[in-house]
């Protein structure tokens, strides 16, 4: 099959496409024909090696997160899949910048009947990594304030939605060209962060969703009252973190010191860090496309490339430009 690999790591001159087996289906397997694929940051990430202490892939190996496609064969275990059910899904491992892929049976729902096979395929991993944010750790609930970061970006487009639908007060940050746009899709308060501070702004929040890291994250803590929550998906992993996958002593010790800065200042001001990784779940992405078939929450599509121009894709989000997300199209 054809795919596209990363044979080392460093920027997109470490990524080919090539010639690759087709994968074996398993016995829990479900072996999809992908047709669409979505870019994400991290998989740029993943391509420059900043995530390999936490994600250790074997050089060479297929980038991509998450896909939309048809399910072409089932192992003797699957029992709520059959050939020819159109899915998306985000899997447990990466690959998805593929023409197959083997999928385990809990990672896979069927697609929103509504959506064409690009746009179920902008979904997974970015609806998965609002719904545990906002749903399982913040436990966001009507009236309670919310402030999501890059309102415009792949995570923010969908997690501004849901959090409207939760009956949160949403607050965002974005550019200039977007002030309107993200209001529409259930922002209440919109911060231009060219020409404001959002610290100096917004108080008294109930949750931060971070999506930047760094200096955003640092001022984020500002704007909690006291036993808010923030929930990053850029910022340093956390202790918690290192448990939850089961990491080394060693490499606990490492996200211990990395997230050091961030959880006394969280602490002084008596609010939580914690580090969202976000985990695959076929039920939850069922629950997603319910929202979806509902007309509650809308995919946002920025651009589709073709499957030729996969290291396209990739330089075109590293840009950090992209309003919503960025797909590719495999078939």
């Amino acid at each position: 099959m054809k795919a596209f690999i990363v044979d080392r790591y460093g920027g997109n001159e470490g990524v080919r496409a090539a010639a690759m087996p087709d994968p074996d289906c398993g016995r829990d397997d479900v072996l999809v024909q992908i047709h669409a694929a979505s870019v994400n940051p991290v998989d740029f990430k993943i391509r420059d090696g900043k995530l390999k202490f936490v994600l250790p892939y074997r050089l060479p190996f297929i980038l991509g997160c998450d896909l939309a496609g048809v399910v072409v064969r089932v192992g003797s275990g699957v029992r709520r899949f059959k050939p020819g059910d159109e899915i998306y899904a985000r899997p447990h491992g990466i690959g998805t910048f593929a023409e197959f892929m083997a999928i385990k049976e809990d990672a896979v729902a069927l697609k929103p009947k509504q959506l064409s096979m690009e746009e179920a395929a902008s979904i997974p991993l970015v609806g998965l990594t609002a719904w545990q944010a906002l749903i399982e750790r913040a436990n966001l609930r009507g009236g309670q304030k919310v402030l999501i970061h890059a309102g415009s970006g792949g995570a923010g487009t969908f997690a501004i939605q849901l959090a409207d639908h939760l009956g949160a007060v949403v607050a965002t940050t974005t550019s200039t060209a977007n002030l309107d746009w993200v209001q529409r899709l259930g922002a209440d308060i919109v911060i231009d962060y060219k020409t404001d501070d959002f610290e100096t702004i917004l108080h008294d929040y109930d949750v931060v969703l971070d999506t930047q890291g760094g200096e955003t994250l640092k001022k984020s803590v500002r704007v909690l009252k006291a036993g808010g929550k923030i929930i990053s998906i850029s910022g340093p992993p956390d202790p918690d973190f290192g448990k939850e996958i089961g990491a080394s002593w060693v490499v606990r010790q490492a996200m211990r010191l990395m997230s050091y800065r961030i959880r006394k200042s969280a602490k002084r001001h008596h609010v939580s860090y914690s580090f969202l990784f976000m985990r695959p779940s076929g039920e939850q992405l069922g629950e997603i496309a319910s929202l979806i078939d509902s007309g509650i929450i809308r995919p946002v599509v920025d651009r589709i490339f073709p499957f030729a121009s996969t290291k396209e894709a990739l330089a075109y989000v590293e840009k950090g430009h992209a309003k919503g997300k960025v797909l590719v199209k495999v078939r």
